[in-house]
């Protein structure tokens, strides 16, 4: 690894992932650090540090360096990612590698340097950004350098990107703030309204995951959440089923759906008739939302499927890039 060139990095709000030529996914953990709160200094990464999330005493912090999918604390997200290529590579390296980092399409220019200065700083000889729809798209499989319109949702975990990529760059797009986390933060809410009760982000993520949908399903799903009680104080425990998800998550799939009929709206028609036909492909770990697929059918009239596993699509895409820079440099790539 002495002589590691080439990486790319899906740098979620959720998890970051790291991709290497010939290898694949070799690193797929948790954007978490824990911080000891007296000197600021590093504890744990990844999957050590959430872990602790919610369980700290006052002399630890454990929190997510990036939120909605951009650099909200901008020194750990740096060590986080020396952190990672420290990792992959070995701390002693005679060269420094070329790193793509995938960035949600809405990204702003300040957004888009801290990332760059980030990297670049997190010891990348160069630094180059790949748009996240591109990525998924590449990461499913989709050959976006055809003239065919194809379309993509990619629902990470701090955001929704939406796109309709044809000749290599995107035509049409929409990225909205929303995500895993808003959904979580949406059960959260539900649960405390209706049941008197606090739980906290990975009991919604557990609830999320084991009996969440979009829509009713034919046989309600039920689970166990433990929290405490917001009138007593008191530890407990209630059951709730999947119909309470899916009336607890309205409002954030309304913003992405919102974000979906928008691109459909600025598609021009010939490429609309190209996503009619080949249907619209779901990317991102939040995609895996059950009936999520039966939804967007429903409101924009177009199939939609999920992406087979949907959570590594960006960063497989992101990995294909890198892999072939001379193809992609100047169609899909800011290189800084």
């Amino acid at each position: 690894m002495f002589f590691l060139k080439k990486l790319a990095i899906d740098l979620g709000t959720k998890n970051i992932l790291v991709y290497l030529p010939k290898q694949g996914i070799v690193i797929n953990e948790p954007s978490v650090v824990v911080l000891e709160t007296s000197n600021n200094k590093i504890l744990a990464v990844g999957h050590e540090a959430r872990e602790m999330l919610g369980r700290t005493p006052e002399s630890l912090i454990a929190l997510h360096p990036l939120k909605d999918g951009v650099i909200a604390n901008f020194r750990i997200t740096q060590k986080m990612i020396h952190y990672y290529i420290n990792k992959v590579s070995g701390k002693i390296r005679l060269t420094r590698p070329d790193v793509m980092v995938s960035v949600p399409a809405g990204i702003t220019s300040t957004e888009r340097r801290a990332v760059i200065d980030a990297t670049v700083g997190a010891g990348a000889k160069n630094c180059f950004i790949i748009k996240e729809p591109i990525a998924a798209a590449l990461g499913a499989g989709i050959s976006i350098a055809s003239s065919s319109g194809n379309m993509v949702i990619d629902i990470g975990g701090g955001t929704s990107e939406v796109a309709v990529i044809a000749l290599g760059d995107i035509i049409a797009s929409s990225s909205v703030r929303v995500g895993g986390v808003a959904i979580d933060n949406a059960i959260i809410d539900y649960i405390r309204k209706k049941y008197n009760l606090t739980i906290g982000q990975q009991t919604a993520e557990e609830v999320k995951i084991k009996i969440g949908a979009a829509e009713d399903l034919v046989k309600n799903l039920r689970h166990e959440v433990s929290g405490s009680n917001t009138i007593s104080g008191l530890p407990e425990s209630i059951i709730i089923e999947t119909s309470d998800v899916v009336l607890a998550i309205k409002d954030p799939l309304r913003d992405i759906i919102f974000a979906v009929k928008q691109v459909l709206q600025k598609t021009p028609p010939e490429l609309a008739r190209d996503v009619m036909d080949k249907g619209i492909i779901m990317t991102g770990g939040a995609s895996k939302l059950r009936n999520l697929d039966k939804l967007f059918t429903k409101v924009t009239g177009v199939p939609c499927q999920l992406a087979e596993e949907s959570e590594l699509c960006v960063a497989r895409g992101a990995g294909i890039a890198v892999e072939h820079l001379d193809e992609f440099k100047k169609s899909v790539l800011w290189a800084k």
